[in-house]
This record gives structure tokens, C-alpha cells and sequence, in this order.
């Protein structure tokens, strides 16, 4: 079924965009994926090529459109070019953190840090998730203590994107520890602020070149200029606001990802032969190709929809979860069922799918966890 959520300005956005990932990108993952990490100069060249900070106005540096399909659009491309570890990155400081600063910075801290994200120059992260807290926000430990115009900040985070590489990490905090949802502030810790430090650069299953690091807050003096939003207590209904755009790419990404899972998985099997004959020609290949097809064709309309509700200012809670759990868990049927029909050497890491599988198993986590999104969607229900 032919899409019609993009226009020509977004087409014209993704073959410029595409031909920025096999110059910029494509060439450098495997080298990315043993360093663990992308250098901070992607950064500064996806900024001076006008795609970063799109929705910024155009005199702090961005593009001036507030416009999701044009990060819909990334996001597919970076899927399409399997860079998903070499491209989280990007997608976190333009669909996950920059909504923060757009919504809730006051017109010294735009002009303060607006430029920067749009150029490049900083580069940004979100640290919610402690050790042993999960999906339990509620329950952090991280504090940070008024004591005249500075905030002094203790505690630890954890599976923080771009951990390593950014400069402003806005970080959940509580300023009332006897509080839980109300208690809970957004402060923007910034590089090299005495007692801020940087753990290692996590192992893990995939994703490999997205560093993942843990963060550590000793005594951290944060100006309360660095607050977001203009009174303490509004991190969580911050957060919450924002959160269905979060899980809106993550789903926007999965979707993606299971597409170029199959489309590559159709190329192997016309051309890999088995007792005489392509084993795309076996009625069990076709089945399963048939389903997976489908599949993604429906999440993907449900996806644009969710888009055109986003920018419509329409996009709720709910149906950012439905998106979010429904399109990863496809994602990881997707790439297991294609990896499966390549056979033995789908586990081979030479074979794209190999990456794309490992790369796959996160997103059922991040972002809220399946049972997370199912307790939204049944708590909407009146369950």
C-alpha cells in the first residue's frame, strides 16, 4: 500500500540524508563498532549538513520547521544502511533530548545551548535509569541539594546513550527526597563540572558503536540557571509529556529495521540455492515472507498515523505505547524469522542480518519495557 505521510521536501531531505550516511557512516562501522563508540565529529558534520536540530529557529542555527517526518526520516535511512548502533546517537539528540530543550529552556539557556545542539558542538544525553531502579523512576536516589544558586548534585545513572561522547546531559534529580513524583526535578549537568563522572563505556550484546556508559555525581555544583523549567518539581510530568515522542521514534525505528531486515532477506533467498532451486521458491520461505510483509505494512500505517498526531499535537500516551511495544517486539519476530532463512550464515557476522539481529533485542527494553507499555495501555482501560 502506497505511503503518503512524506512530501517532496521530505524526499528531497532523504537523498540528501542517504547520501550522508554512505559518505559519513556506512564506510566507518565496522571501525566504530570495535572502538564502541562514534567520534564526536559525526556530530559537528551532521550539524553543518542541516540535520541536527531541525526544529531550533533558524537564528540559534537550526532549520526553523517543527516537523517529525523530517526525523522520521533519518530514522529509516540509518535502519536502511543497517548503522543502527552509528545512528542512535543522532536520533537520541534530535527526537529524545531536543524536545527538552525546545519546551522547557528559558531564552538564556536557548541562547546558551540552542546553537551548540544544532551545530553539533554539544552534544547531548538523558539519565534517568539508575542501578537496581528499572522502569521505577519514582524510586531514584540521585539528588541535588539547593544551597544558595547552586544545586549540589550526588547519585549514579546508568544505560545512558551518548554517556560518553555528550556535553549536556539532562539528568532526572530529586530536589525533595521526601517526595516521589512531585520531588523529582530536570537539571542539565554539564561536561567537565567538577565531581561529573564518566564510568565505562558499556559491553554490550549490540549496538556496538553507541556508547552506553555509566555516570556518576559526586558533589556536582550545578548553577540553577542549569534547571529546566522555571520551579522545581516538574521533572516527572516533564518527562511523561515528552515520552510518547521518545517511544514514537523508537517505534518508527523498529519499523525500519524490520523492513531492511526483510528486503535483505528477499535479495538472499531469490539468489542462495538449495536442492536446485532459489529457496525463496519453497512454499515455507513465501509463508513466512507473506506474514512478515503484512506485518510490516500495518505497523508502518500505524506509525504514520502516530506522526501525523505528533505534529498535529495529538499523539497520546497510550498510542505512543502501543507503537513502541508493538513495532519492536515485529522487529525482533522480523530479524529472527529472516535470520532464520539464511540459514547458517545468518549467524555469521559478515552477513548484515547478523548485525541487525543483535542490534534488535534492545528495543523491546529501552525506552519502557513491553510490560511497561501493556500497564499504560491496561491502565487506560479503566484495568
Amino acid at each position: 500500500m502506497r505511503r503518503s505521510l512524506f512530501e517532496d521536501d521530505h524526499e528531497a531531505f532523504r537523498d540528501s540524508f542517504r547520501r550522508f550516511l554512505e559518505a559519513e557512516v556506512v564506510p566507518h562501522v565496522d571501525e566504530w563498532d570495535a572502538a564502541g563508540i562514534v567520534p564526536r565529529e559525526l556530530f559537528a558534520t551532521a550539524g553543518k549538513s542541516g540535520f541536527l536540530g531541525m526544529e531550533i529557529p533558524e537564528e540559534l542555527g537550526g532549520g526553523g520547521v517543527r516537523d517529525f517526518r523530517f526525523n522520521a526520516v533519518i530514522a529509516e535511512e540509518v535502519m536502511r544502511a543497517n548503522a543502527a548502533a552509528a545512528g542512535l546517537g543522532l536520533t537520541l539528540h534530535n527526537d529524545i533530548c531536543l524536545p527538552y530543550f525546545m519546551a522547557y529552556c528559558s531564552d538564556e539557556q536557548r541562547q546558551r545551548w540552542l546553537p551548540g545542539i544544532a551545530s553539533g558542538e554539544l552534544i547531548t544525553a538523558i539519565a534517568m535509569t539508575e542501578p537496581g531502579i528499572g522502569s521505577d523512576l519514582a524510586s531514584m536516589s540521585t539528588t541535588a541539594r539547593r544551597d544558595g544558586d547552586i544545586y549540589v548534585v550526588n547519585g549514579a545513572k546508568t544505560f545512558i546513550t551518548n554517556g560518553i561522547n555528550a556535553d549536556l546531559v539532562i539528568t532526572a534529580v530529586k530536589t525533595d527526597p521526601a517526595e516521589k513524583h512531585k520531588g523529582m526535578s530536570l537539571l542539565v549537568v554539564e561536561r567537565g563540572m567538577p565531581g561529573f563522572e564518566r564510568g565505562r563505556n558499556l559491553d554490550k550484546l549490540g549496538q556496538h558503536a553507541q556508547d552506553t556508559a555509566e555516570l556518576s555525581f559526586t558533589d556536582v555544583r550545578v548553577p540553577v540557571a542549569n534547571l529546566l523549567g522555571s520551579e522545581e518539581g516538574h521533572g516527572f510530568t516533564q518527562l511523561v509529556t515528552k515520552l510518547p515522542q521518545e517511544r514514537l521514534s523508537i517505534a518508527v525505528s523498529a519499523v525500519a529495521a524490520a523492513r531492511t531486515a526483510l528486503d535483505m532477506t528477499l535479495d538472499y533467498v531469490k539468489e542462495r540455492k538449495a536442492f536446485g532451486k532459489p529457496i525463496g521458491s519453497f512454499q515455507n520461505s513465501k509463508f513466512v515472507l507473506a506474514e512478515l510483509a503484512t506485518e510490516i505494512d500495518i505497523a508502518e500505517h500505524y506509525t504514520d498515523d502516530c506522526i501525523r498526531a505528533l505534529d498535529a499535537g495529538e499523539l497520546t500516551a497510550v498510542d505512543a505505547s502501543k507503537a513502541k511495544w508493538w513495532c519492536t517486539e515485529l522487529q525482533g519476530k522480523v530479524v529472527d524469522k529472516c535470520l532464520q532463512l539464511h540459514g547458517g550464515y545468518g549467524y555469521m557476522n559478515e552477513y548484515p542480518i547478523a548485525r541487525a539481529y543483535a542490534d534488535a533485542r534492545i528495543t523491546r527494553i529501552y525506552g519502557g519495557t513491553t510490560e511497561i507499555m501493556k500497564e499504560v495501555i491496561g491502565r487506560s482501560m479503566g484495568l
